[in-house]
């Protein structure tokens, strides 16, 4: 079953659908069609040679997961095997498994998820509703994540722990910033917190977008954006044992958290209690 809702905030509107997995509620935000400058400038602090060449990219609308998909709503897909494609899914494989500040733990991002099972997750999750589950693209994720600004980050220039959970450091190096904000050691969460925690949603009605939890896409690995497709469908023929994941975690430092910043560290086997995922549903074209 899906609800069509609009969502008013900061003085916007955001055209919403909820699906459920049975009683657990998935939001799904509206995308718009646009056109967007993907990649790092080489002066943006912290910009790393795989984000660049900046090109430009014309995405299609899509419906994307408000929130990083959460334990509920992984445990609600997790049981329901009588929608396996290929593999058994565990039904809690996350980490942090208490309450945060009041919050039940159900509300926290899971992690602890390779990229094929959350392939199986989308597929699952396709299968029960009928519509066409899937990772985003890398494309698709930083014009969403992006809604409109060039900046490093949806907010603007910095980022801080009222805006995001990423890690703290008495590092000199981060101290001295020249343009995101000064973090101390203390400051440092040293876990996830619950989706949505942070009251601070990006132009199309995103949380999220940076810290928490790395997020997969689609794609295979390339190392730079040499040769890429100026269209936002998943970019193959590249590295098919990595995937980019974006976004940075509550582990990584600020300028690992830019919109821009893509991470290669982790194969698609690998479970991490720092990386987890958010789905995409394509629209169907009307003729």
């Amino acid at each position: 079953m899906a609800e069509k809702m609009i969502i008013k905030r900061l003085k916007q509107k955001f055209r919403a659908y909820r699906d459920y997995i049975d009683d657990v509620p998935l939001e799904m935000v509206l995308i718009p069609d646009g056109t967007f400058t993907m990649g790092a400038p080489e002066d943006e602090e912290g910009s790393l040679q795989n984000e660049t060449p900046q090109h430009e990219v014309t995405i299609s609308s899509f419906l994307m997961g408000r929130y990083p998909v959460t334990q509920g709503q992984w445990k609600a897909i997790a049981t329901k095997t009588d929608l396996k494609f290929k593999i058994d899914l565990q039904e809690d494989p996350s980490q942090f498994k208490q309450s945060y500040k009041g919050i039940e733990r159900w509300q926290r991002p899971v992690e602890c998820v390779s990229w094929y099972e959350a392939i199986e997750f989308c597929q699952r999750l396709s299968k029960l509703t009928g519509k066409d589950y899937k990772l985003p693209s890398e494309a698709q994720w930083e014009y969403a994540c992006r809604a409109g600004t060039p900046a490093p980050f949806h907010f603007g220039e910095t980022i801080t722990r009222e805006l995001a959970n990423y890690r703290g450091t008495d590092n000199e190096e981060y101290q001295l910033s020249k343009s995101y904000s000064k973090v101390l050691k203390e400051d440092y969460r040293e876990q996830t917190t619950p989706v949505g925690y942070f009251d601070v949603t990006n132009a199309f009605g995103l949380f999220d977008m940076h810290g928490n939890v790395r997020e997969w896409c689609a794609d295979d690995w390339h190392d730079s954006y040499k040769g890429a497709p100026n269209y936002g469908s998943p970019w193959l023929n590249g590295n098919e044992n990595r995937s980019p994941l974006r976004g940075g975690s509550w582990i990584n430092y600020q300028s690992n958290c830019r919109s821009a910043y893509r991470d290669l560290d982790n194969r698609r086997a690998d479970r991490n209690h720092c990386i987890g995922f958010r789905v995409v549903c394509v629209l169907r074209k009307t003729p």
